[in-house]
């Protein structure tokens, strides 16, 4: 029997290490068929011993997996986007802050953004654990079973052994332009509606359900950032060219498609090159990322809520097309802003077929002169959201009259308003108008509020049509009688329903605050005013100086949060759901003390006894406040190893208290 074990072990190995010749080294040193043959007697092998089996097999990519729902999953290392950059001058001022922070002579990678899906995919002593997409940043999907299918990326890594026992490598799912064009022309040749574009073909394909259809597609990755408990080396360079050894594939230096740059010249002519470059690549690429190279500097820069201040990504100018402005009319969104939207006569740009475009408010529809009949320019802003750009006003029609913007709500008819000082009409009916209340529910159950499980926003709006409910806390009255006589409603689904409500009243006050849909309060702004006043009844009760009081609320917000708590109708939808029992105060954690009450800290460096985010939530847990940059109000540096000798120097000149690990586990025992 321990032949046999040793055979299937055997020829795992020598497939993996054929598939990664043939897929990301480009050598392949045996034919399509023999490889074919390994495999299909390596296939019978383990279908007589299922004793041997492994997820991890190289039989395992051509997929098979059936997956009803994909599960959420926390991010161990957050997924930040980057910062976008759009010329020269912006990156200069970007490299300026970063010598200013750290004193200057900072060393720089450049590498191409590709335009995929973002994936995070964890190894497990040496083997594929897990993969998750970006989600919100903080927790995404696993679609490991789909992204097992992908031959280019390593099941096992090498046998070097020289990675650690755990870490997760950062990358883009992608389909290539020369595997695009094939499933489009197999398409074609079944009479059947071509995909649009290769990015977001491969963002359907990696959350298909039948991880077969997905091996059939014929993915790929490229990977570019390895995430661990400690640095895998003392650069970012290093940590890529040792992923390359460990199997995967990563951008070459020898390709150019990784440098490491000295200074501003430097950085733009690997930019300028890869400008005119990109369109030979058989891949979508739509900048350029600029990293800080040296890991210890990383840290000592640290990160907003969003985006990481060592990187920023150069985004190439959005490809333009012209056509004609058909008509314009008008959508409500769910705080009751009024946005005019240009309908288009259909065109072709970057891969897409446009048909609409946002055209924001009355002043840029002033400013554009901008007129039903026109021939306009349309570009993809960051290659997304379509806008016009301008207007071709010598093929005007001759009888051309200048828009003029609604005064009346297009929904429920109410007479607009519009603030000093703002840009955006509003139509002030929040409690009538219909897509003000489904927006309002449907932002309610969204993923970072409430996330109700087995409701969705269509569902929403057919629970509205059929008059079950007229606002958030009708959802917690529905019952599974009621929903049993909906279209496409089977008592499964009704069950499933029933319970993401139910379960929904666990979720924490901050989340709740922020499914109330408050004008100004963002994720962000809703865990500020939760962990300043701790309870509904407090905020309700503050003043506008008070609520200013509480940490980066400004006035604007205060206002907002102001009047919200003053509308008699949303005081009774509060009081109604706190009646079902949902949660209006902060849950102290287990252990959470107010030690280090009121006192702001940053931390640098790499720590031996905790990583960095167990240290900030130690930090949180304790009554203290995190803080990216050393200022006047800094309480507490918290000095690792490896930390930049700048951020030391600030903090002595500024007479920061600088202490070590050990100070600050001894400040909150």
């Amino acid at each position: 029997m321990s032949d046999i074990k040793n055979k299937i072990e055997n020829l795992r190995k020598e497939l993996e290490r054929h598939n990664r010749l043939y897929y990301i080294e480009h050598n392949p040193e045996i034919s399509d068929y023999e490889f074919d043959q390994k495999l299909k007697e390596l296939e019978r092998l383990e279908k007589g011993h299922p004793e041997f089996a492994d997820e991890n097999s190289p039989t395992k990519r051509v997929g098979g997996d059936i997956t009803k729902s994909f599960e959420t999953v926390a991010h161990e290392f957050p997924m930040m986007s980057l910062s976008n950059t759009y010329s020269k001058d912006e990156i200069t001022e970007f490299i300026a802050r970063i010598d200013k922070n750290i004193g200057g002579d900072t060393e720089y990678v450049c590498e191409l953004k590709y335009d995929g899906v973002a994936i995070s995919v964890r190894y497990e002593n040496g083997k594929f654990k897990r993969a998750v997409t970006r989600g919100d940043g903080q927790k995404g999907d696993d679609v490991s079973s789909n992204i097992r299918t992908i031959k280019s990326l390593p099941l096992r890594l090498t046998d070097n052994g020289d990675y650690p026992d755990f870490f997760e490598i950062r990358g883009e799912i992608m389909l290539t332009r020369t595997r695009f064009e094939k499933l489009n022309a197999q398409l074609e040749e079944q009479n059947e509606k071509p995909y649009a574009n290769p990015r977001n073909t491969a963002s359907g394909t990696v959350k298909l359900q039948d991880s077969k259809v997905v091996a059939q597609r014929g993915l790929d990755c490229f990977l570019y950032a390895v995430n661990a408990g400690v640095p895998v080396a003392e650069n970012h360079f290093d940590a890529v060219v040792k992923a390359g050894n460990w199997g995967f594939r990563v951008p070459k230096e020898k390709d150019n498609r990784i440098k490491v740059c000295k200074n501003i010249d430097e950085i733009m002519d690997f930019i300028n090159y890869w400008d005119t470059e990109r369109l030979n690549l058989d891949f979508e690429i739509d900048g350029v990322v600029i990293k800080v190279n040296r890991h210890n500097i990383q840290y000592e820069l640290g990160s907003t809520a969003k985006s990481p201040r060592w990187a920023v990504a150069y985004k190439y100018k959005a490809e333009e097309a012209q056509t004609v402005l058909e008509d314009i009319r008008f959508q409500v969104g769910r705080t009751g802003a009024v946005t005019p939207v240009a309908y288009l006569k259909p065109v072709q740009l970057a891969g897409t077929l446009v048909k609409r475009a946002s055209l924001h408010n009355a002043d840029i529809i002033q400013n554009l002169d901008v007129r039903i009949g026109d021939t306009v320019h349309v570009e993809k802003g960051g290659e997304i959201i379509p806008k016009i750009i301008r207007v071709n006003k010598s093929l005007r029609p001759a009888d051309s009259k200048p828009f003029e913007f609604i005064k009346q709500c297009p929904e429920c008819a109410a007479a607009l308003v519009r603030k000093e000082g703002e840009a955006v009409h509003f139509c002030p009916n929040e409690t009538e108008c219909p897509p003000q209340i489904l927006g309002k529910m449907q932002h309610f159950i969204s993923r970072n509020a409430m996330d109700i499980e087995g409701l969705g926003q269509e569902t929403i709006v057919q629970l509205h049509q059929a008059g079950l409910i007229k606002g958030i806390a009708d959802l917690y009255e529905l019952n599974k009688e009621d929903l049993l006589p909906l279209e496409r409603m089977a008592e499964k689904s009704a069950d499933n329903l029933i319970k993401g409500v139910e379960k929904s009243k666990s979720q924490p006050f901050e989340k709740v605050l922020f499914g109330l849909g408050i004008r100004y309060v963002g994720a962000t702004v809703a865990k500020k005013l939760t962990q300043h006043f701790k309870n509904i009844d407090q905020i309700a009760s503050a003043g506008i100086e008070e609520l200013e009081a509480a940490p980066e609320i400004g006035t604007v917000i205060a206002k907002s949060v102001y009047a919200f708590f003053r509308n008699d109708d949303y005081k009774q939808l509060i009081n109604r759901l706190k009646n079902y029992g949902l949660q209006f105060e902060v849950v102290e954690e287990e252990g959470a003390t107010q030690k280090l009450d009121g006192l702001k800290f940053v931390i640098s460096g790499v720590f031996q006894k905790l990583e960095r985010n167990e240290v900030k939530k130690l930090i949180e847990k304790n009554g203290g406040k995190n803080t990216g940059s050393v200022s006047g109000s800094t309480d507490y540096l918290i000095a690792g190893e490896k930390m930049g000798p700048a951020k030391r120097e600030k903090a002595q000149k500024l007479g920061v208290n600088v202490i070590s690990e050990d100070d600050f586990l001894a400040m909150i025992e």
